[in-house]
């Protein structure tokens, strides 16, 4: 049951209260697929220039990550740079060079193709539709979007939107995207747009998911030291999918458990936590499944009443 992930594979410097970090790997595909590859295989789609270390390709591959969708080409990788505020909840964007993601087309191998999930990382959204119109196997598909494209392409987005069974997205984008400043109601306009499944990510405050039926609430783990919260929106798409392809669902019927949803949105909040507690992706270079086990098991002992 592999998920291929589209986005982008960059190198990003980050500037926190716990000190500096540069030309460390990120980008929303890389923290996606690392968070997933806990739980299911996955195979990526994205583009590095000639500057991409061997090292970070071994350790994405050791992860047991397919990298036949990697293009390497002349140039420099995507790189980012930014600063967090003292308490963590705001940054600022230092610098962004887009370099060689500036001309990113996704290309799908055709062992890609027939795949039955599918995440589209924060791009344009017509590359987004471009990837799922290449999917002649999937079944569940959904993905990220951010201020820019609701602001500046919203017609190709809610095209773009209309075909997604799962939309992630963060409060602040959740009432740019409706109209509503309520989440509740800003969620059931967003689910009148297409997607069956609408995920509000909330920061240290946690998530909630919104389906027709009915919501369900997770609060944010508590961690004694948040050291990056860089990619921790995407790390928590990666449990969040890797969970679902783990278990499985009726592919044939499309239908998929309320319980699992729900399940799947604690194991988002869970890679998460984890991504916060080092630089850029390094805790997943030591992270192992016992350990977020474990945490899941926390999750339900401090929510059950």
């Amino acid at each position: 049951m592999s998920v291929v992930i589209v986005g982008s594979v960059a190198y990003d410097g980050v500037e926190t209260p716990h000190g500096k970090a540069d030309r460390i790997l990120g980008g929303a595909c890389t923290y996606i697929s690392l968070a997933a590859s806990f739980f299911t295989g996955v195979k990526i789609v994205g583009v590095v220039g000639d500057d991409f270390a061997r090292e970070d390709e071994e350790f994405l591959a050791g992860r047991g990550i397919d990298l036949e969708g990697l293009e390497r080409v002349p140039g420099k990788t995507f790189y980012w740079q930014g600063v967090y505020s003292a308490d963590m909840n705001d940054r600022t964007t230092l610098r962004t060079d887009l370099n060689v993601f500036a001309d990113f087309h996704p290309k799908l191998p055709e062992s890609y193709k027939s795949a039955p999930y599918l995440v589209l990382g924060n791009i344009q959204p017509a590359l987004q539709r471009n990837v799922r119109a290449q999917m002649n196997g999937v079944r569940l598909v959904g993905g990220d979007t951010m201020n820019y494209w609701i602001e500046s392409y919203r017609d190709e987005l809610l095209a773009t939107i209309r075909e997604w069974d799962f939309l992630l997205i963060n409060d602040s984008e959740a009432r740019m995207l409706s109209g509503a400043h309520n989440l509740k109601r800003a969620a059931a306009k967003i689910l009148e747009m297409g997607p069956s499944t609408v995920v509000i990510k909330r920061g240290e405050y946690g998530a909630v998911l919104f389906r027709l039926d009915h919501h369900f609430i997770v609060p944010g783990y508590l961690l004694e030291e948040i050291f990056d919260p860089t990619g921790a929106g995407d790390s928590f798409a990666g449990g969040f999918i890797g969970y679902l392809a783990e278990k499985g669902y009726d592919l044939e019927k499309g239908h998929i458990n309320s319980k699992e949803l729900c399940r799947a949105v604690i194991y988002g909040s869970v890679m998460g936590s984890f991504c916060c507690e080092r630089f850029g992706v390094d805790r997943f270079r030591t992270l192992t499944r016992a350990e977020i086990d474990a945490r899941f098991a926390e999750f339900r002992d401090f929510t059950e009443f």
